[in-house]
Formats: C-alpha cells, sequence, structure tokens
C-alpha cells in the first residue's frame, strides 16, 4: 500500500475514451491512445490493501489485484507483470473485455467508486508486451504425451498455453480460418484490437503449440481419428447454438443474428472483403436483445452508417445506484451503465427513439411485418412490467430494414456431429455433461468453456482453460503443478 490515504485523497478517474464524432469514423479502440499510463499509477494508489480483499473472490481467475496495484503504485512494473500473469494469461484480453465483477467486489465500493481495476490490469499487460516482459515461455523438456485441443477461443488458448508450458504436444483446432474464436470474429475491432490477439498466438507458437485452422472436428476429421491422434482431448468449441425468436414475420429477409452479422464487420477489418454483405448503411436497425453482444452490434452499425439504431431490451431501465436489498455489495449490481456503442448511438443525427440512448426498455417483440418483396419493413412491439406481461395500449411499430437478433446462446452447436460421433453426454440444458475433474463420460476427453459451462464471461472462459489443463496434466502425467483457480461446479455472479 504505497499511499496508505490514496483512496481518500485521490478520485476515481477512468481511461478516457476519443469523442465520438472522431471514433465512429474508423475501428480503431476507443480510448485516447497513451492517456492511461499518466494516470493509473495514482489510480492503484486507492486500493486500499484490504485484510480480506473480497476483489479476489469476485474474480473466477483469484487475480492478486492489491499486490499488483501496489506495484503499479511504485512503478515496478516487471514485478506488476509476474504477479498479473500468475493467475492470467491473457491479461490484455480480460482488460479490453472483462465487464470487472472485481470491481463490484471492491472493499471501496462499499461507499465510493471502486479502484479502476480493470484499466490497471490493461495497462500491467501492455506495459509488460512495451518492456520485454512477456517472452515465450517454452517448456524446459517434452513429456512424449500430445492433446488435442478443439476450439480457440480464449477457453481453448488457455488450456493449450498451459498443457504445452508443462510440457505437452498440443494441437488446437479451429473451424474458421484464422485462430482466435469469438475474439477473432465476435468482438468488433473497436473493443479490442486484433493485434493484441495475433501478439499472444505468436508467443504461444514461439512455445510449441501447433495450431490447424479450416478444420471442423466431426466434418473434415472423424472424432474417433482425433482421439487416435491424441492421449487427450479437451473439447472448448463455446456455445454457439444461438437462441431463437419465434414471432410471426420471423421468415422476412433482412432479420439476421448477431453472430451472423458480426463476423462479416470484422472480416471486412481484416481486409477479406470491401464491404459487408450484410452491412447497415443507410437503414433502419433495430438489435433485439440489450446485452453486450447487441450493444457489439450496436457500434458496428453506427460505424457502417446505419440511418438509425434502436436496441430492445426486454427488462426495465436498471437505476443508476445499487439496490442494497436485493442486490448487496458485493455482488454484482445491474444499474444503468452507458457504454461506447451507447454514447456513439446517441448522437446519429437522426435521433434514436430513446431519450437518453439507443436502448427502449421494458420492450418485447411482439411481430415483424415487411413489404411485398418480402423483406421486413417494422417491428411490432409492446411495453412489458417486471413479470414480462404486456402492458395495455404500449403496442407500436418502429422502422426496421435491418434486424438483429442478440439473444444468446443455449450451448454447443451440433450441427458438426463432433457431440454424436465422440458420444459425449449432455445436461438438460444442452451443455456437455462433466464430473469434478472437467472429465466427460468418455475417457480421455474433457470438457471446457461455455460449451461445458454455458454462455458466460471472458474471465471465466481463462479461468476454465487454467483448469481444465491442470485437470488433464493430472490425467497424463498423474499429478500436475499447473494451477486449477477453480472448479467446474463453480457459477458465476450474475453479469
Amino acid at each position: 500500500m504505497a499511499d496508505p490515504k490514496g483512496f481518500m485523497t485521490t478520485p476515481r478517474r477512468d481511461r478516457p475514451r476519443r469523442p465520438v464524432e472522431e471514433r465512429v469514423r474508423d475501428w480503431d479502440e476507443v480510448y485516447v491512445p497513451g492517456a492511461l499510463l499518466p494516470i493509473v499509477g495514482g489510480q492503484a494508489d486507492r486500493c486500499m490493501d484490504c485484510g480480506i480483499p473480497f476483489c479476489h473472490d469476485a474474480c473466477p481467475l483469484g487475480n492478486l489485484i492489491p499486490e499488483w496495484n501496489d506495484l503499479v503504485s511504485r512503478d515496478d512494473w516487471r514485478a506488476a507483470a509476474d504477479r498479473l500473469h500468475a493467475t492470467n494469461n491473457f491479461p490484455e484480453f480480460t482488460g479490453r473485455l472483462c465487464p470487472a465483477p472485481c470491481e463490484a467486489g471492491c472493499v471501496l465500493a462499499i461507499n465510493q467508486p471502486a479502484v479502476t481495476i480493470k484499466n490497471v490490469e490493461c495497462a500491467v499487460a501492455d506495459r509488460a508486451w512495451e518492456l520485454g516482459f512477456s517472452p515465450p515461455r517454452p517448456p524446459d523438456r517434452l513429456s512424449g504425451r500430445t492433446v488435442g485441443v478443439i476450439g480457440s477461443g480464449p477457453t481453448g488458448l488457455a488450456a493449450a498455453q498451459q498443457l504445452t508450458r508443462a510440457g505437452h504436444t498440443v494441437v488446437v483446432y479451429e473451424r474458421d480460418d484464422r485462430v482466435g474464436g469469438l475474439m477473432r470474429y465476435g468482438i468488433p475491432e473497436f473493443k479490442m484490437e486484433k493485434r493484441h490477439l495475433e501478439r499472444r498466438i505468436e508467443q504461444m507458437r514461439a512455445e510449441g503449440t501447433k495450431f490447424r485452422t479450416s478444420v471442423t472436428v466431426g466434418r473434415d476429421v472423424g472424432a474417433a481419428e482425433l482421439r487416435s491422434r491424441h492421449d487427450a482431448v479437451v473439447v472448448a468449441t463455446g456455445a454457439t447454438a444461438w437462441r431463437e425468436l419465434p414471432v410471426p414475420g420471423r421468415e422476412l429477409a433482412g432479420i439476421e443474428q448477431a453472430m451472423a452479422y458480426l463476423p462479416l464487420a470484422n472480416r471486412v477489418c481484416e481486409g477479406d472483403i470491401e464491404v459487408s454483405p450484410l452491412s447497415a448503411a443507410g437503414k433502419h436497425v433495430v438489435i433485439v436483445g440489450g446485452g453486450d453482444t447487441g450493444a457489439d452490434c450496436l457500434g458496428t452499425a453506427v460505424r457502417q452508417g446505419a440511418a438509425s439504431v434502436t436496441q430492445l431490451d426486454i427488462y426495465a431501465q436498471p437505476g443508476a445506484a445499487r439496490d442494497e436489498e436485493t442486490e448487496p455489495w458485493p455482488t454484482y449490481p445491474k444499474i444503468y451503465r452507458l457504454s461506447a456503442a451507447h454514447e456513439e448511438a446517441r448522437d446519429l443525427e437522426s435521433a434514436p427513439l430513446a431519450d437518453s440512448d439507443a436502448r427502449l426498455f421494458a420492450a418485447s417483440t411482439l411481430r415483424f411485418t415487411g413489404d411485398a418483396a418480402g423483406r421486413v419493413r417494422f417491428l411490432h412491439l409492446v411495453e412489458v412490467d417486471a413479470d414480462r406481461r404486456p402492458r395495455p395500449g404500449t403496442g407500436r411499430a418502429i422502422p426496421a430494414e435491418l434486424v438483429l437478433l442478440a439473444l444468446g446462446f443455449s450451448g454447443p452447436d451440433r450441427a458438426d456431429g463432433l457431440i454424436g460421433q465422440l458420444g459425449l453426454g449432455l445436461e438438460p440444458r444442452g451443455t456437455i455433461a462433466r464430473d469434478s475433474g472437467f472429465a466427460t463420460n468418455v475417457p480421455g476427453v474433457f470438457a471446457a468453456g461455455d460449451a461445458a459451462r454455458g454462455q458466460s464471461l471472458v474471465v471465466w472462459a481463462i479461468a476454465e482453460g487454467r483448469a481444465v489443463a491442470a485437470a488433464v496434466d493430472r490425467h497424463l502425467t498423474g499429478a500436475s503443478r499447473l494451477p486449477a483457480p477453480i472448479s467446474p461446479y463453480d457459477r458465476p455472479m450474475s453479469v
């Protein structure tokens, strides 16, 4: 605790964003370049070095937050990077993409704004790369065992890196043409530039991890063949079976799933195509779903030049402060937040339908109607109460030339045949069944991440990847020195 009075004398300062009118003209990250480093030391000084740091419990990775806060405040970047990487393989990912449940558990947040833990984490991760503190760490010797990891999202990458560093020969199979899973084609460039992902992949290659892209296990490679190649298999395919909206008019052209829309925009940024075939340019866009995926669609549509963008959230607008009766500290509160994308949509010249931003709260979709050519033209909605019952007299229609469904995911996709070919057992909710050691009903096959846990956060994905790596290492060698931060039965706080 470098400054015992830091939390009393220094106010919270968040990482500044670039002006809206500037950032909507490009796909670069929304933050002011270089603005974090000058303020992060003072923000780390606000950490109280609590006797019981609840931020540890709130973080699925068990990040050593007070330790690296103290080291940052003392300008000891090497030691801070060491402590950060001791629990997190990819802090530059979580420092940009995680909703920071650690900050909800910050003791200072009882009666003041929390420490900017997420920003400090991001600064340490970026500084580590700049100063050369994140070199490849290949194993001293190989075990002679091989592991196949199916899926290259954060779970698959974390598992692969841990197992490679433990001395096993690891091959990651990815169905897309590039490594990264949803971080590659689901997360927009303005939230995380792909250079951060590329840098980690190159580090992993230098350590010895092998990648096989454009390979769909279950179709291009049979599950039986894959098992014969490897001593163990980790299924980390994510939860990619999207939820549908079964209402009249769903069959109209122009109604698309968010995860059909976002990858095309990312491919434009990758240089694969010049213009997305699902571009929002000049269209009235409606996004059904109030979560982060919906916000990603919103920011993307604004950058593509949408005429207007409206996001529907079936829940009522939350308050500005924590409800101490229903969401007491240190639980993650459902409060009103204005993301970068919501700021951008609010400033559209063709003002959105909502007064404060592009969201319409407590709104439920009734049906779609279209034109003679079979294209969607209107979305019909109604306001609902807390029990999602329609409020009489609140129905209306809003223009909709492109509708994006961002309703979340129900579990792993079964279309490729992987689950059936392996003979994996499933939970009633559609996720892959596993025991307390991440093992499935098939010997030598393990499951981790959203495919087994269900749709969750990037920080849980990395934690699961690290934990399943320890389980696999123990299976192969009889013991493991790899850390296992979580049990498969741990459940996330509602975020």
